[in-house]
């Protein structure tokens, strides 16, 4: 019968080297040598190396609040300029009618197009 609690065990007690918490990482192969690498450029450890690049891929992440399509979110803001830039490359003699029907179409684009728009609400069928 073994008895677990015993401290006569024949494994050795390892020692805490570090105050963070071990964390297991799973990767490629190529992963790992391109990893190495970059840590050996900046003469880290791969454990320090993977910490570096995990900090830095944070600090580049889109925040979760952002929305998922940026394009659909910035849309109002990027007409506004495409209206300023055509606005100042249309004639000024034209009507002020025919001046908002180029601007329209430029801004919204041909209808027959209207469908590919990733910024404009789907219309059903």
């Amino acid at each position: 019968m073994s008895d677990f609690s015993s401290k006569d065990s024949a494994s050795p007690v390892r020692k805490r080297t570090g105050v963070d918490p071990i964390s297991a990482v799973k990767m490629p192969e190529r992963l790992t040598e391109a990893v190495d690498a970059w840590a050996e450029a900046h003469r880290l450890t791969r454990s320090d190396a993977i910490c570096r690049l995990i900090e830095l891929g944070l600090k580049m992440a889109i925040p979760a609040s952002a929305p998922a399509h940026p394009i659909a979110s910035d849309a109002t803001s990027i007409e506004e300029i495409a209206v300023h830039e055509i606005e100042s490359l249309l004639d000024p003699a034209l009507p002020a009618d025919e001046r908002e029907r180029r601007i329209r179409r430029l801004t919204e684009g041909p209808p027959e197009f209207s469908h590919e728009r990733i910024d404009l609400p789907k219309q059903r069928p």
